[in-house]
């Protein structure tokens, strides 16, 4: 089995040798270096350069030189072995043989995440690297691996969200051809593999497109990261098709069975079909046969992209991150107020049980943190595999200025409790890389610019200038013990330990995940897959949670007590315990909870 994208864009190997195309609208003249040779390109419609070449081949080294005074390398290119600003390289997508021709995915409703940074999950930190630690998470009880962008970026370390040449997987992960090694032994596992895309921006060094296709972008939509993204401009439908190729390009070529879109509130689109309608059409209508799954990040809370069909398949996108879960809880859990975390610290558990309920919490409310904006649309009516949680991920641990995970910040027994709640709700959860552990390592943020010093100088003031406003960083001499992101070790710092879960307590943390794992699977997947019904919740004393989700196969009921007075509840007489941190036993139906403790209940349907 051997898979390949064909697109307008880059270069295709044809019968004739090599077709090299290049969207330049603003260019004056393009030509073609080729193996150290100069082509000289005609202009065709719609600011199109094309060549095919008879003396190319796989291997070959190419760019573009633009106006005689810049050479470019390819916006789609396919691998970039000497970083953003060196030459592409041509890749016969058809040389690697894959051996996963029966895989078409698994179901949505079976997915448990566990997102991954390529470069800090192993020693090595290359995609060969994390081959070696699939089975481990099959036997985790993981079902996909999501990886961070892996979009070729500038230098050898970043996140990857300053991607820029987004065909190109990272060379320092390894090649194409690792990447594909790296999939087919995941579905020879059972596992799926998720991809995070980032579409609304590129980073600040290596784009080149401003040179020669300056219509790519629009002033009329700014973003933090400059001009936003031009999908509803004169000349949108080439940069729409640049993204939407894009996608099908890592779900047929690369064999991935989903993506995560990035920031998807900062694309801004006054047009009709609105871009992310176009993108999940196109690419539902490409694989109509295969278990595709494409989930949102998005600010503003945007149910319509989410809805389902009367199959109760999604008719978009399948599901987005629940940022409401996580800030609640994180409010909740350790106290903090400042930031983002303004909008739930003034009633946490309020907001929670909203959330967990109905995946939003803010479904038209005003923002506090943000006066003036009104964030959200109802989501009630979608059921909660509409909604990724989890408790921790990159950016809630990244964007701290220690990078601290929540292991470092709260008392065991509190992240005991949201963690059984967390992986036996019914919504899909997301574990990032360490977290079934409690890794000790921290996540810092990191970039290597190490070829461009005034970057990196501007780089490490930007990152100390984000936390001027929190208390704790109101001090400048506080501020300069942030960690500078441009530092080798900053990154080290971030590499997890596959040694520590032979040592306790990771040892103990690791066998609870694993059978909180197992409890989801054989008690709430069965639930979760008789069909979504609706949901109901309440505060039924101060500090105490009550959710309950109802199923066509029966109800999921959490009851939790996060106060020093203790709880007491009706569980119901044919309710079956999955787990409880309390004694579980039940008189009468009824269970007493002291503080910090908790019970996850099933029921079946009549």
């Amino acid at each position: 089995m051997r898979r390949s994208h064909l697109m307008p864009f880059g270069a295709e190997i044809v019968n004739e040798g090599v077709r090299f195309s290049l969207w330049a609208p603003t260019a004056r003249e393009v030509k073609l270096v080729l193996d150290e040779a100069e082509h000289p390109l005609e202009r065709q419609d719609d600011g199109w350069y094309r060549i095919i070449s008879p003396g190319a081949r796989s291997g070959s080294r190419y760019g573009y030189r633009i106006d005689g005074a810049l050479t470019v390398p390819d916006p789609a290119s396919r691998f970039q072995p000497d970083d953003v600003h060196g030459l592409s390289v041509v890749v016969n997508p058809n040389a690697y043989e894959w051996s996963d021709a029966s895989w078409v995915g698994r179901p949505w409703e079976e997915t448990v995440l566990y997102e991954v940074h390529v470069g800090t999950a192993t020693p090595e930190g290359t995609f060969a690297g994390l081959m070696g630690k699939l089975e481990t998470l099959r036997d985790t009880g993981i079902t996909a691996v999501e990886l961070m962008p892996i979009a070729e970026f500038p230098g050898r370390r970043n996140w990857g969200y300053d991607g820029v040449l987004p065909y190109a997987p990272d060379a320092s992960y390894g090649s194409p051809e690792d990447l594909k090694r790296l999939i087919d032994r995941a579905h020879e596992l059972g596992l799926m593999m998720f991809l995070d895309v980032v579409y609304n921006h590129f980073g600040p060094s290596g784009n080149y497109l401003h040179t020669y296709a300056e219509s790519f972008f629009t002033d009329r939509h700014p973003t933090p990261w400059g001009a936003g993204i031009n999908v509803d401009g004169e000349g949108s439908h080439i940069v729409r098709d640049f993204f939407v190729h894009n996608a099908l390009y890592w779900l047929e070529e690369y064999h991935f069975d989903g993506l995560r879109f990035d920031a998807v509130h900062a694309i801004v689109d006054d047009s009709k079909p609105h871009f992310l309608e176009e993108l999940a059409t196109r690419i539902r209508q490409a694989a109509p046969e295969r278990h595709i799954h494409l989930v949102l990040e998005n600010e503003a809370n945007q149910a319509r992209w989410l809805e389902r069909g009367t199959d109760r398949k999604p008719r978009l996108h399948t599901a987005q991150w629940a940022d409401d879960i996580h800030n609640s809880w994180h409010a909740l859990l350790t106290g903090e107020n400042e930031g983002y975390y303004e909008d739930y610290a003034d009633q946490p558990l309020k907001r929670l049980s909203r959330a967990l309920a109905e995946g939003f919490t803010y479904q038209g409310d005003p923002s506090s943190h943000r006066p003036g904006v009104i964030r959200g649309e109802p989501s009630a009516h979608l059921p909660p595999t509409a909604f990724v949680s989890f408790l921790q991920n990159h950016d809630q641990i990244g964007n701290r200025a220690f990078g601290e995970r929540l292991a470092h910040l709260i008392p065991p027994e509190r992240l005991a409790l949201a963690q059984a709640v967390f992986l036996l709700s019914p919504h899909i959860p997301l574990i990032f890389m360490g977290e079934e552990w409690s890794a000790s390592s921290p996540f810092q943020f990191f970039v290597d610019f190490e070829a461009e010093p005034d970057l990196a100088e501007a780089v490490r003031e930007g990152r100390r200038g984000e936390f001027k406003h929190f208390k704790a960083f109101a001090d400048p001499a506080t501020a300069q013990r942030i960690p500078d992101p441009t530092d080798r070790a900053t990154f080290e710092r971030s590499r997890i330990d596959w040694a520590e879960p032979e040592r306790s307590p990771h040892r103990e943390a690791l066998q609870e995940t694993k059978r909180l794992l197992l409890l989801r699977r054989d008690e709430i997947l069965p639930l979760v897959m008789s069909g979504y019904q609706g949901s109901r919740h309440l505060i039924p004393q101060e500090n105490a949670l009550d959710v309950t989700w109802i199923f066509r196969g029966g109800t999921l009921r959490v009851l939790a007590n996060f106060g020093d007075r203790p709880l007491s509840a009706d569980v119901g007489g044919k309710a079956h315990v999955v787990w409880s941190n309390a004694d579980p036993t039940l008189v009468d139906g009824r269970v007493r909870l002291a503080a910090w403790k908790g019970i996850v209940a099933r029921e079946a349907s009549a």
